[in-house]
């Protein structure tokens, strides 16, 4: 199982995500059968939640179920729960209760992907895989709306996460970035806007990006843009990208600002997230840009 480090994320309950109000009728079912998702967006991170969930689990044992089903080739893949099944490793214990369930892919890829996306602190990188997974989920059962016929999955996707369908498209191209890259995305080494800029260019270009930035190059707004329009062949677009990536400039003098979370949040309606809030921000300042042309 993947872990990473110093990652910290917070659950909202697994009662209020999925309803489960007892452990009756789970099944005991040792660790070992109980297999990760196919693709699983998200990371479980041995972090100091991870600690304390499995502190409780030592004391109390697994009050709530995580949720499987059956694999063809044996076992069960897990579809909610992976870090209980992580902290039930590390507590010692063999077996944990499972709701095991018939699920079509598609059911349980909504499923697992509703489960871990409201928590607290998620990586871009984890909402891009877990909205482009859920939206091909939803689009192949034909999401549709009573009225206005085919309705597009981002939308709906969007409302139920209070963001645009825009910005979750926004999201989704961040899964376009070469690993590298996108992981400067989750350490905000590379802002999100500029993340998306950079998923329009070609896998090779990005590369070039990458090694300019790993130099400590600080790379600007202005230049992405100018990539994007780069044509040619592989070896023209080669040239022209380092041509723009460093080229002599003068010194860009650096503009600080900061405004106190009171004066943010006056902005938006009760119960918006630090995450949701950003969200809003970036794409309002990423649309004022573009109409201004800069």
């Amino acid at each position: 199982m993947k872990t990473r480090s110093g990652q910290k994320v917070k659950l909202t309950s697994y009662e209020e995500l999925l309803a489960v109000p007892t452990i009756e009728g789970a099944s005991d079912i040792p660790l070992d059968q109980l297999h990760e998702f196919k693709n699983h967006p998200f990371h479980v991170v041995d972090d100091e939640a991870m600690l304390e969930l499995v502190e409780s689990i030592k004391k109390n044992g697994i009050l709530s179920p995580a949720i499987a089903r059956k694999r063809p080739e044996g076992g069960f893949e897990l579809i909610s729960g992976h870090r209980r099944r992580h902290a039930a490793e590390l507590a010692g214990l063999e077996k944990m209760p499972v709701f095991v369930k018939e699920l079509t892919d598609d059911e349980a890829t909504i499923i697992m992907v509703d489960a871990n996306i409201q928590r607290e602190e998620i990586l871009p990188s984890e909402r891009a895989f877990a909205f482009k997974m859920k939206m091909e989920a939803m689009s192949h059962q034909g999401v549709t709306s009573d009225h206005n016929g085919p309705k597009l999955s981002t939308s709906k996707i969007g409302k139920e996460n209070g963001m645009s369908g825009t910005q979750v498209k926004r999201y989704i191209r961040l899964t376009e970035l070469i690993p590298e890259l996108l992981e400067l995305v989750d350490k905000k080494k590379i802002s999100f806007v500029n993340g998306v800029e950079l998923s329009f260019l070609s896998k090779s270009i990005q590369q070039i990006v990458l090694d300019y930035i790993n130099k400590g190059k600080k790379l600007v707004k202005d230049k992405i843009a100018r990539l994007r329009k780069i044509e040619g062949t592989e070896e023209e677009q080669t040239e022209s990208t380092n041509a723009i990536l460093y080229e002599v400039t003068g010194t860009v003098k650096q503009v600080y600002f900061s405004l106190t979370d009171t004066q943010i949040a006056s902005y938006f309606p009760q119960g918006y997230s630090r995450q949701q809030m950003e969200d809003v921000i970036l794409t309002l300042l990423d649309q004022w840009s573009r109409e201004q042309g800069v």
